[in-house]
Protein backbone atom coordinates (compact mmCIF):
# COMPACT_ATOMS: atom_id res chain seq x y z
CA UNK A 1 0.00 0.00 0.00
CA UNK A 2 1.60 3.18 -1.30
CA UNK A 3 1.27 6.07 1.34
CA UNK A 4 2.13 10.01 1.81
CA UNK A 5 5.39 8.37 3.77
CA UNK A 6 6.96 5.92 2.03
CA UNK A 7 7.42 7.79 -1.63
CA UNK A 8 10.35 8.50 -3.14
CA UNK A 9 12.37 11.71 -2.96
CA UNK A 10 13.94 11.16 -5.98
CA UNK A 11 12.92 9.70 -9.10
CA UNK A 12 14.15 8.55 -13.09
CA UNK A 13 12.36 10.11 -15.20
CA UNK A 14 11.01 9.56 -18.45
CA UNK A 15 10.15 12.38 -20.66
CA UNK A 16 7.78 11.63 -23.66
CA UNK A 17 6.51 14.50 -25.44
CA UNK A 18 2.41 15.10 -25.86
CA UNK A 19 1.78 12.30 -23.59
CA UNK A 20 0.54 13.07 -19.80
CA UNK A 21 -0.24 10.06 -17.07
CA UNK A 22 -2.61 10.40 -14.10
CA UNK A 23 -3.27 8.78 -11.02
CA UNK A 24 -5.28 5.63 -11.15
CA UNK A 25 -5.11 5.41 -14.77
CA UNK A 26 -2.82 2.80 -16.03
CA UNK A 27 -0.58 2.73 -19.72
CA UNK A 28 1.47 0.51 -21.77
CA UNK A 29 4.45 1.71 -23.09
CA UNK A 30 7.50 0.26 -25.46
CA UNK A 31 10.97 1.03 -24.03
CA UNK A 32 13.39 0.53 -26.46
CA UNK A 33 16.21 3.28 -26.21
CA UNK A 34 19.21 2.31 -24.35
CA UNK A 35 18.82 4.69 -21.43
CA UNK A 36 15.66 4.32 -20.79
CA UNK A 37 16.19 0.29 -20.74
CA UNK A 38 18.32 1.03 -18.06
CA UNK A 39 16.87 2.75 -16.25
CA UNK A 40 13.76 0.16 -16.75
CA UNK A 41 16.12 -2.36 -15.43
CA UNK A 42 17.13 -0.32 -12.44
CA UNK A 43 13.56 0.34 -11.44
CA UNK A 44 12.61 -3.89 -11.75
CA UNK A 45 15.27 -4.40 -9.25
CA UNK A 46 14.21 -1.47 -6.88
CA UNK A 47 10.77 0.12 -6.15
CA UNK A 48 9.65 -0.21 -9.54
CA UNK A 49 8.40 3.40 -9.68
CA UNK A 50 9.60 6.19 -12.06
CA UNK A 51 8.09 9.84 -13.22
CA UNK A 52 6.57 10.52 -16.47
CA UNK A 53 6.76 14.28 -17.55
CA UNK A 54 6.34 16.36 -20.56
CA UNK A 55 9.44 17.79 -22.27
CA UNK A 56 8.54 21.48 -23.70
CA UNK A 57 9.53 22.23 -26.69
CA UNK A 58 12.70 22.45 -27.08
CA UNK A 59 15.34 21.51 -29.28
CA UNK A 60 17.73 19.65 -26.82
CA UNK A 61 16.62 15.69 -27.79
CA UNK A 62 18.96 14.50 -25.65
CA UNK A 63 18.45 16.73 -22.61
CA UNK A 64 14.95 18.51 -23.08
CA UNK A 65 13.89 21.09 -20.85
CA UNK A 66 10.93 19.55 -18.67
CA UNK A 67 7.16 20.65 -17.40
CA UNK A 68 7.19 20.97 -13.57
CA UNK A 69 4.49 18.60 -13.07
CA UNK A 70 4.52 14.89 -13.81
CA UNK A 71 2.86 11.75 -12.78
CA UNK A 72 4.49 8.98 -10.41
CA UNK A 73 4.05 5.76 -12.00
CA UNK A 74 4.60 1.61 -10.62
CA UNK A 75 5.58 -1.06 -13.10
CA UNK A 76 2.77 -3.38 -12.35
CA UNK A 77 3.96 -6.02 -15.85
CA UNK A 78 6.62 -6.25 -17.75
CA UNK A 79 8.06 -8.64 -20.17
CA UNK A 80 11.66 -8.34 -21.88
CA UNK A 81 11.42 -9.09 -25.35
CA UNK A 82 14.36 -10.72 -27.54
CA UNK A 83 15.58 -7.62 -29.20
CA UNK A 84 16.29 -6.25 -25.93
CA UNK A 85 12.90 -4.03 -25.70
CA UNK A 86 10.87 -3.77 -22.30
CA UNK A 87 7.10 -3.87 -22.90
CA UNK A 88 5.56 -2.42 -19.40
CA UNK A 89 2.54 -1.51 -17.72
CA UNK A 90 2.49 1.46 -15.77
CA UNK A 91 0.03 2.40 -13.02
CA UNK A 92 -0.68 5.93 -12.39
CA UNK A 93 0.03 6.84 -8.31
CA UNK A 94 0.40 10.49 -7.89
CA UNK A 95 1.75 13.37 -9.33
CA UNK A 96 4.61 15.52 -8.26
CA UNK A 97 5.90 18.87 -8.76
CA UNK A 98 10.24 18.92 -9.99
CA UNK A 99 12.04 20.56 -7.34
CA UNK A 100 16.19 19.70 -9.35
CA UNK A 101 17.37 17.17 -11.35
CA UNK A 102 20.61 15.46 -9.75
CA UNK A 103 23.70 14.75 -11.23
CA UNK A 104 24.26 10.79 -12.21
CA UNK A 105 26.75 8.99 -14.14
CA UNK A 106 23.62 7.16 -15.76
CA UNK A 107 22.25 7.10 -18.97
CA UNK A 108 18.82 8.15 -17.73
CA UNK A 109 17.95 11.44 -16.04
CA UNK A 110 17.02 11.19 -11.91
CA UNK A 111 14.97 14.40 -10.30
CA UNK A 112 14.63 15.51 -6.44
CA UNK A 113 10.66 15.40 -6.37
CA UNK A 114 8.25 16.44 -4.05
CA UNK A 115 4.31 15.18 -3.99
CA UNK A 116 2.67 17.99 -1.40
CA UNK A 117 0.62 19.88 -3.87
CA UNK A 118 -0.90 16.62 -4.87
CA UNK A 119 -1.05 14.88 -1.79
CA UNK A 120 -5.29 14.50 -2.74
CA UNK A 121 -4.31 11.90 -5.77
CA UNK A 122 -4.16 8.94 -2.94
CA UNK A 123 -7.36 9.73 -1.26
CA UNK A 124 -10.83 8.13 -2.14
CA UNK A 125 -12.62 9.64 -4.46
CA UNK A 126 -15.88 11.75 -2.89
CA UNK A 127 -16.51 13.74 -6.59
CA UNK A 128 -20.33 15.39 -7.59
CA UNK A 129 -19.49 14.67 -11.12
CA UNK A 130 -22.20 12.62 -12.41
CA UNK A 131 -21.30 10.69 -15.80
CA UNK A 132 -24.64 12.70 -17.14
CA UNK A 133 -22.51 15.85 -16.60
CA UNK A 134 -20.29 14.34 -19.19
CA UNK A 135 -22.78 14.37 -22.19
CA UNK A 136 -21.21 17.26 -24.15
CA UNK A 137 -17.55 16.30 -23.75
CA UNK A 138 -18.85 12.51 -25.16
CA UNK A 139 -20.59 13.93 -27.73
CA UNK A 140 -18.29 16.81 -29.00
CA UNK A 141 -15.45 14.76 -28.54
CA UNK A 142 -16.54 12.07 -30.82
CA UNK A 143 -16.59 14.41 -33.45
CA UNK A 144 -13.15 14.95 -32.80
CA UNK A 145 -12.27 11.66 -32.95
CA UNK A 146 -13.70 11.28 -35.68
CA UNK A 147 -12.56 13.60 -37.96
CA UNK A 148 -8.34 12.42 -36.40
CA UNK A 149 -9.75 9.00 -37.35
CA UNK A 150 -9.24 7.68 -33.63
CA UNK A 151 -11.13 5.10 -32.85
CA UNK A 152 -12.72 4.94 -29.23
CA UNK A 153 -14.49 2.14 -27.29
CA UNK A 154 -17.35 4.53 -25.77
CA UNK A 155 -19.08 1.61 -24.32
CA UNK A 156 -16.06 0.47 -22.43
CA UNK A 157 -14.95 3.77 -20.97
CA UNK A 158 -18.21 4.28 -19.51
CA UNK A 159 -17.45 1.34 -17.48
CA UNK A 160 -14.28 3.11 -15.49
CA UNK A 161 -15.08 5.16 -12.94
CA UNK A 162 -15.52 8.68 -13.25
CA UNK A 163 -12.31 10.06 -12.55
CA UNK A 164 -10.65 7.08 -14.86
CA UNK A 165 -12.96 8.20 -17.80
CA UNK A 166 -12.21 11.87 -17.06
CA UNK A 167 -8.50 11.59 -17.07
CA UNK A 168 -8.70 8.74 -19.93
CA UNK A 169 -10.09 11.01 -22.07
CA UNK A 170 -7.39 13.69 -21.87
CA UNK A 171 -4.47 11.32 -21.91
CA UNK A 172 -6.17 10.09 -25.25
CA UNK A 173 -7.54 13.59 -26.91
CA UNK A 174 -5.65 15.25 -29.63
CA UNK A 175 -5.05 17.89 -28.35
CA UNK A 176 -1.12 20.10 -27.89
CA UNK A 177 1.19 19.52 -25.18
CA UNK A 178 0.27 22.63 -23.35
CA UNK A 179 -3.15 21.54 -23.32
CA UNK A 180 -3.02 18.50 -21.89
CA UNK A 181 -0.10 19.68 -19.39
CA UNK A 182 -3.27 21.80 -18.34
CA UNK A 183 -5.30 19.00 -17.77
CA UNK A 184 -2.36 17.09 -16.02
CA UNK A 185 -2.04 20.38 -13.73
CA UNK A 186 -5.79 21.22 -13.06
CA UNK A 187 -6.08 20.72 -8.79
CA UNK A 188 -9.27 18.50 -8.94
CA UNK A 189 -11.96 16.45 -10.79
CA UNK A 190 -14.21 19.01 -11.18
CA UNK A 191 -10.96 21.67 -12.65
CA UNK A 192 -9.87 19.15 -15.17
CA UNK A 193 -13.54 18.40 -16.16
CA UNK A 194 -14.05 22.33 -17.07
CA UNK A 195 -10.69 23.06 -18.49
CA UNK A 196 -11.60 19.54 -20.70
CA UNK A 197 -15.05 21.10 -22.33
CA UNK A 198 -13.63 24.47 -22.77
CA UNK A 199 -10.76 23.18 -24.59
CA UNK A 200 -13.28 20.51 -26.72
CA UNK A 201 -15.50 23.64 -26.66
CA UNK A 202 -12.69 25.23 -28.40
CA UNK A 203 -11.82 22.52 -31.45
CA UNK A 204 -15.23 21.79 -32.49
CA UNK A 205 -16.54 25.87 -32.67
CA UNK A 206 -13.07 26.13 -34.92
CA UNK A 207 -13.38 22.78 -36.92
CA UNK A 208 -10.43 21.65 -35.43
CA UNK A 209 -8.37 24.48 -35.86
CA UNK A 210 -5.68 24.36 -32.75
CA UNK A 211 -6.35 27.11 -30.64
CA UNK A 212 -4.23 26.62 -26.78
CA UNK A 213 -6.25 27.87 -24.24
CA UNK A 214 -4.90 30.01 -21.35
Amino acid sequence: MINKNNLPKKIPVFPLSNFIFFPNTSAPLNIFEPRYVQMIEESIKTDRMIGMVQPKNSKNSIKPDLYDVGCLGKITNFNETDDGRYVIVLNGIIRFNIEEELENKKLFREFKVNFNNFSSDLDEKNENIKFSDLDLIFNNLKKIFEKQGYIINWDELKKQSLDQTINTLSMASPFTREEKQMLLEAKDLEFRKQKLEQIVKIYTSDNFSNKTIQ
